[in-house]
C-alpha cells in the first residue's frame, strides 16, 4: 500500500488537503477542504475500486460538514453504465467510464492510465464528475493530450473552459497540477 498526500493550493493559506492509501485496484481517502460556494468546510472521505485496465467499478463517498452528513454509493460495469446503490440506473452518465472528483487531483489518474496515450495524442471523453460537498453526479466533457510520459495537458470542455499541464509520476499519479494541487 502506497499513501499519497495532497494539499490544494487554489486559495492562499493552504484551501485542502488530501491523504489518500491507494493499493492495486482500491483507493481510500481523506480530504479536509473549503466550500467554495461559501459554506463550511467539510471532511470528503471516499473509496473508489476499479478493474486491472482502470475502469472505475464501485465508488462511496461521505461528506461531513455542519450542515451534516450526506452519502453516495454509485456502480458501474466498467462500459460506460452507471447505478446507484438501490440499482436505479442512471442514464445521464451512460457512456462516462471516468469519475471525476472535486477537490482531488487522484481521479485524473484513471483516463490517463486507461487510455495508453501515445506522445502527442489527445482525447476526448465523458466523464462522470462529482464536486463535494454536494455529490450530485454530472456527465462533463474533458481533453487529455500525453504531452510525454511525465505530462498531460487536462482540458475542462464545459462552460468556462479550463486547462492545465499536470506532472505525473512514472505511475500517472499527479505530482503538480498548477494553481490547484501540489503533492506534498
Amino acid at each position: 500500500m502506497r499513501t499519497l498526500d495532497w494539499e490544494g493550493i487554489w486559495h492562499a493559506p493552504t484551501a485542502s488537503w488530501e491523504s489518500l492509501q491507494l493499493d492495486e485496484r482500491r483507493a481510500e481517502s481523506q480530504l479536509r477542504a473549503i466550500d467554495e460556494a461559501g459554506g463550511p468546510s467539510y471532511q470528503l472521505d471516499y473509496q473508489l475500486e476499479w478493474d486491472d485496465q482502470w475502469r472505475l467499478r464501485e465508488a462511496h463517498f461521505s461528506v461531513e460538514s455542519a450542515r451534516g452528513t450526506h452519502q453516495l454509493h454509485l456502480l458501474t460495469d466498467g462500459d460506460g453504465h452507471w447505478q446507484n446503490a438501490e440499482g436505479d440506473s442512471l442514464e445521464d452518465l451512460g457512456g462516462c467510464l471516468d469519475i471525476d472528483i472535486w477537490p482531488s487531483p487522484f481521479t485524473n489518474t484513471f483516463p490517463i492510465r486507461r487510455l495508453h496515450l501515445a506522445d502527442g495524442e489527445r482525447r476526448e471523453l465523458a466523464v462522470v464528475y462529482l464536486e463535494a460537498p454536494a455529490l450530485k453526479p454530472v456527465r462533463m466533457r474533458q481533453g487529455y493530450t500525453r504531452i510525454d510520459a511525465h505530462h498531460y495537458r487536462y482540458e475542462n470542455l464545459e462552460g468556462t473552459q479550463f486547462q492545465a499541464v499536470l506532472s505525473v509520476d512514472d505511475d500517472g499519479l499527479v505530482i503538480d497540477y498548477p494553481t490547484l494541487f501540489r503533492r506534498a
